[in-house]
């Protein structure tokens, strides 16, 4: 066994045991849901037994990850910089654990559409927050107004437009992997008063 192997032997075995703690469980209880020993899930814990790779699947199901996830080794490009769009002004940053969502950050100057014809809607969530000023979004026939450091959530099936109240506001947007691909096929139209993920920073 390599130094490597090694570290993520004992990597596993801690992830094991916090992720048993952080469900509130003893050993017993643990070794009960996974249909093992308790002394069995105790050598396992403090690496007196090898890793079985059908133990370390049903343990991985039973404390409610996947088996990535528990032999997952740390990555060496943790820091990510963001694509620019500056005509749009827009930042995106990519999520490597799921490259179907998309982070956004974007500056906001002009109030959204009252017009509902100029809402957009197509399937997906969104999740935003708002970093600075005040923005309001317009989902269906409500309006809200979103404040700094408040967030807001909703289906995107939902006609909806969001933009600046009372002056500039910058705004974070996550999206799904639906709600990016209904912001790309629209970006074309040019649709005001929401973010803009089609962009070139796309």
């Amino acid at each position: 066994m390599t130094q490597n192997d090694g570290e993520l032997d004992s990597l596993v075995r801690k992830r094991i045991r916090a992720l048993r703690v952080a469900q509130g469980w003893s050993l017993e209880e643990l070794a009960t849901r996974a249909n093992v020993s308790q002394s069995t899930l105790s050598r396992i814990e403090n690496g007196q037994r090898r890793l079985a790779l059908d133990q370390l699947v049903t343990l991985a199901r039973v404390l409610d990850t996947s088996l990535d996830q528990l032999v997952e080794t740390a990555s060496d490009d943790v820091i990510i910089s963001p694509r620019i769009d500056a005509a749009h002004g827009l930042m995106r940053w990519p999520v490597k654990g799921d490259p179907g969502i998309s982070v956004m950050r974007q500056r906001m100057t002009e109030p959204p559409p009252d017009n509902p014809s100029r809402m957009r809607a197509h399937p997906g969530r969104e999740w935003l927050v708002v970093l600075s000023g005040t923005a309001t979004l317009m989902l269906g026939h409500r309006r809200f107004r979103i404040e700094t450091n408040q967030a807001a959530e909703f289906p995107t099936m939902l006609p909806h437009a969001i933009g600046a109240e009372g002056g500039p506001c910058e705004i974070l947007g996550i999206f799904d992997r639906d709600a990016r691909r209904g912001h790309q096929r629209d970006s074309d139209s040019k649709t005001v008063g929401d973010f803009e993920p089609g962009g070139p920073c796309s």
